[in-house]
């Protein structure tokens, strides 16, 4: 994932000063000498960097903290806080009403992958019930309109364009007075690829604004784009009164530093991220969860959100009763590779819990983990109801482990293997057990009744350490009221 090598450089500079035994002006100096480096590394622009350094230093005054105080948490802390606030102007973006037209119009360099994530955007919103539609504007770029017109077609969603038409503003207006009149409620208009040294090229990005008056204009940025990123995302601010960033291409291996520092130029916040070709790898951008991960921290409610995604309606209050119950059967193992698999690329799906990133997912090896959790299912579906349904590992003999092997065709090492896994995630899901299950199932208010007993089991120990322990914990949850803001730390949203 873009940004993770930063997020693992990071993590790593403050396990250091973990393990240090006692937190001075040097130790600190050393740690944001290191993120400070990561993040230059990685293209966040300079003026950046000075500012979020000189910032932990005005929070983290070791001189006027009275004895007693988890210096580890303070400087901790403080960086999430500080990396949240390179991501987050401080003020929503536009959102559209559904039954009411609204025009949003994309603008971003060429090959950002702009057009394809206007179909995205359409997509993702025709999802949750609103009536969308495409209008092509880009008569510069060669095939635009036939590549819109394939997404679209593909999404079922209307579009206009035109073959011979040239002037961008006119096809802009006629598609966006066609679509009012179609009752739709959401007209996306796509223009033209530019950068800043195309004078033409703004100059007619600002005539279709004025003639269309959108709603909300959105900035797509490659996230590969490097330092070049600031100046640019500038560039179209200044032009054009961009509201939204969307970065693009999130899956790759790029250093990605570039992404934080458009949201810094144009003062907007990133609403989505793209994370893959297809339609539906296309996600809501949250700041805190997406910090979380990137620390390492993981982002338990949204892998409980992509979990109720995948999981049936009505098996959610069956399997949050069994998640209380802390009883983790073989059956449901199977079950949750099952839903696992179903949750998108596996990187993304262990990137969202607590410190298990690296290692339930190694990096590079996630077609060789899929692979294994495939092998596994093999395996269980030569059990017996018995086996599938028993939570009691000593059950498993050597005839009945020499069956398995032989009738999925396996070798009884790799059975044992499996079963070794299974009493790992056994322990883990047992580790919930007592948990209050919300009324009427609702899986995603799960987060909101997780007490310190509960965190404290679900976090890696490292990452509790650096805490301060369950006493630390504790405090932090109390400083901060209900454990709401502790959860938005790990990934919970502001409900």
């Amino acid at each position: 994932m873009v940004l993770g090598e930063l997020g693992g450089r990071i993590t790593r500079a403050l396990q250091q000063m973990s393990n240090v035994t006692i937190i001075d002006e040097k130790a600190l100096n050393e740690c944001l000498n290191e993120i400070t480096r990561a993040l230059l590394q990685s293209d966040v622009s300079f003026a950046l960097v000075r500012e979020m350094q000189s910032n932990i230093k005005k929070i983290v005054n070791l001189e006027e903290l009275a004895a007693g105080h988890n210096k580890r948490r303070i400087i901790e802390q403080a960086i999430f806080t500080e990396l949240c606030k390179m991501l987050d102007p401080g003020k929503p973006a536009f959102a559209p009403k559904k039954a009411k037209a609204s025009v949003v119009m994309f603008v971003g360099l060429q090959g950002a992958g702009k057009t394809t994530t206007c179909t995205k955007y359409a997509y993702y919103h025709q999802k949750k019930g609103y009536k969308p539609a495409l209008v092509c504007a880009d008569t510069f770029r060669a095939g635009a309109f036939d590549q819109l017109k394939q997404n679209a077609t593909k999404a079922r969603i209307p579009f206009y364009g035109s073959y011979t038409e040239s002037d961008p503003v006119k096809i802009a207006v006629e598609g966006v007075d066609r679509f009012k009149k179609e009752n739709c409620d959401l007209i996306i208009v796509d223009t033209s690829g530019r950068h800043k040294q195309e004078a033409t090229l703004f100059e007619e990005m600002r005539q279709v604004a004025e003639a269309t008056k959108p709603d909300l204009v959105i900035f797509v940025m490659d996230s590969s784009i490097g330092q070049a990123a600031f100046d640019q995302a500038q560039a179209f601010k200044q032009s054009v009164a961009v509201g939204a960033v969307i970065i693009t291409k999130m899956d790759g291996h790029a250093k990605g530093g570039g992404a934080l520092s458009a949201v810094a130029a144009t003062k907007s916040p990133v609403i989505f991220i793209g994370t893959g070709e297809h339609m539906d790898e296309f996600e809501l951008f949250d700041v805190k969860p997406f910090v979380s991960r990137l620390l390492g921290m993981g982002d338990w409610s949204g892998f409980v959100d992509k979990l109720q995604e995948v999981v049936p309606k009505d098996q959610q209050p069956e399997l949050l009763e069994k998640l209380s119950q802390g009883n983790f059967t073989l059956r449901i193992m199977y079950d949750q590779f099952q839903n696992i698999l179903n949750m998108g690329p596996l990187q993304e799906v262990f990137s969202r819990l607590p410190g298990m990133r690296d290692e339930m997912m190694p990096k590079g090896h996630e077609k060789e983990s899929q692979a294994k959790i495939k092998r596994y299912m093999t395996m269980m579906d030569s059990m017996t109801n018995e086996e599938l349904d028993s939570s009691n590992v000593k059950l498993f003999n050597e005839s009945r482990v020499m069956r398995i092997a032989r009738g999925s065709g396996r070798l009884v090492r790799e059975v044992m293997d499996m079963l070794e896994e299974y009493k790992k995630l056994a322990k883990m899901w047992g580790n919930m057990k007592g948990l209050k299950i919300p009324k009427n199932g609702d899986m995603s208010a799960l987060t909101r009744n997780m007490n310190a007993q509960h965190m404290s089991k679900v976090l890696p120990p490292h990452m509790l350490k650096q805490m301060g322990g369950m006493g630390g914990l504790q405090s932090l949850m109390k400083q901060m009221g209900s454990g709401k803001d502790l959860m938005g730390m790990f990934g919970g949203r502001d409900k």
